[in-house]
């Protein structure tokens, strides 16, 4: 499935701002430079909707686009290594919280983890705090391009061990190579009730 118009529709800072709930939402979070907005650009078919940058940290706002008048994609602040003072953390959490705890038609959360790192005590917090909010997510282990295939096998086991999901709702990807894009469209339009 090709998407045809992606429009912007507002970039958001504090959680009273939200949009009014509507269409169906898919949102994308993961810790600063896991390829978030790579892989938001590759899901969508396009090279610049979602701003990529190897600045940590990019990303301090939730950023709303509409997909054809469907449904809408929804970009999150990245956490962890990001060099900004502490003050700045605390608002991102409070957006992020604010946002996933709100009543919105949020249809799947895609969580992105990059493959080569060991899961620590920001991510571990981070998947006891989606499993709490009993929203339905997936887990994109990424930039698999970086390592070989045995080191693929060894991450990845390491992974599963740490994430309380079925092996199907684990995807391992590469924005660079498209590997593994494909089956996470097909698993977002699933959630969407949409064909891929």
């Amino acid at each position: 499935m090709s998407f045809r118009e992606i429009q912007f529709v507002k970039s958001v800072v504090k959680p009273e701002d939200l949009p009014v709930p509507g269409l169906p939402e898919v949102a994308f979070l993961g810790r600063s430079n896991v390829g978030k907005s790579s892989l938001i650009n590759a899901f969508l078919g396009r090279k610049k909707l979602a701003r990529v940058s190897s600045t940590p940290g990019f990303t301090r706002a939730l950023n709303f686009f509409r997909v054809d008048h469907r449904f809408l994609v929804v970009d999150l602040p990245g956490y962890g290594f990001a060099r900004v003072p502490p003050k700045v953390q605390r608002a991102w959490k409070r957006l992020v919280e604010g946002y996933l705890s709100a009543a919105r038609p949020l249809r799947l959360l895609i969580l992105i983890f990059d493959l080569r790192r060991r899961a620590d005590e920001l991510d571990r917090g981070l998947l006891e705090y989606v499993e709490s909010l009993g929203r339905p997510y997936i887990a994109v282990l990424n930039k698999i391009d970086k390592l070989s295939r045995n080191e693929r096998l060894k991450a990845r086991a390491e992974w599963l061990s740490v994430l309380s999901l079925p092996e199907e709702e684990i995807f391992l990807t590469s924005c660079r190579t498209g590997e593994g894009i494909p089956a996470v469209r097909s698993r977002i339009l699933s959630a969407l009730g949409l064909r891929a």
